[in-house]
């Protein structure tokens, strides 16, 4: 069984992603990973060349930034990489910028790829996501973050990423059958320091609206205010993957909120409820779970 890794990335230094982590955390899982390194104003090339040659193969991209609807460009960026992995490999395990895959699923999900490497039924593995804010303490606990994504998936040319690259389809737009996973996914998009998280926001926000909404809806500001607009969290009591300790031991910030503070709307307590006892997910899904 052959295993491609592949994920994309810009501007890592200058907006603080965890990229060298986030390719750390799936290295162990894959005979390759391809990295699509776009057009960046630091050194995220020489970041990305040094993590480990032997088995990061590079591909630089130019983003198209005329692409300002619905994020569009990081699919496009997603399927350059998707399209650079090796044709013999099995399977393709997708990591975003700032994702970081915890270790503790690796041995989950070599044995899923095992069983279900030939099973035509089969086109995708989903992973559980814990999504961090404000900092590495912290888990947001309301329904609007995604609680399952897809994350790899069979390398099948039909296979495309969908929308802003959250997750994949089968042309010409079907959602792919999976099997849900206990293996965990950790969000670290909205813990960063907040002057770096500004920055990112001012850039990101750009890669779904145009500069008019951007100046009408983004806070213009020397750091980000992690208060503002807060939904539910939780404190977090469990583990960071390993690959992620020097990070945290280094934060030089403080984020502080009354998690005794309910913000839970009804929609929020129901959703919970239903998924937390029933393992029943509502709303909106991006694919069609086998288990």
């Amino acid at each position: 069984m052959k295993v491609s890794g592949f994920t994309f990335i810009r501007n890592a230094i200058k907006y603080d992603y965890p990229i060298v982590e986030a390719i750390q955390s799936i290295l162990p899982l894959c005979d390759e990973v391809v990295v699509a390194v776009g057009n960046s104003e630091d050194d995220t090339l020489s970041l990305i060349q040094n993590i480990d040659p032997q088995k990061i193969r590079i591909i630089q991209t130019q983003w198209d930034d005329t692409l300002r609807e619905g994020g569009r460009v990081l699919a496009v960026e997603t399927d350059k990489a998707l399209r650079a992995v090796d044709s013999k490999s099995d399977w393709c395990i997708y990591i975003q910028g700032d994702e970081v895959l915890h270790e503790y699923g690796h041995e989950e999900i070599n044995k899923a790829m095992g069983e279900y490497k030939d099973d035509a039924r089969v086109d995708g593995l989903l992973l559980q996501y814990r999504h961090f804010y404000g900092s590495y303490d912290y888990v947001g606990a309301s329904a609007n973050w995604y609680r399952n994504e897809i994350r790899i998936i069979k390398n099948n040319p039909r296979i495309f990423s969908f929308r802003d690259a959250q997750g994949f389809r089968k042309q010409p737009n079907e959602k792919l059958n999976v099997i849900s996973l206990k293996a965990f996914m950790h969000h670290y998009g909205w813990v960063k320091d907040p002057r770096a998280m500004q920055k990112k926001q001012e850039n990101f926000n750009k890669l779904w609206h145009d500069d008019e909404w951007v100046k009408q809806n983004v806070r213009s500001a020397d750091e980000f205010d992690y208060g503002h607009g807060v939904r539910e969290l939780q404190l977090f009591k469990g583990t960071h993957p390993a690959v992620m300790q020097e990070r945290i031991q280094k934060t030089n910030w403080k984020f502080e909120t009354d998690i005794s503070i309910s913000r839970l709307t009804l929609k929020d307590k129901i959703k919970n409820f239903m998924y937390h006892r029933f393992n029943i997910e509502l709303g909106y899904k991006n694919y069609r779970k086998l288990n």
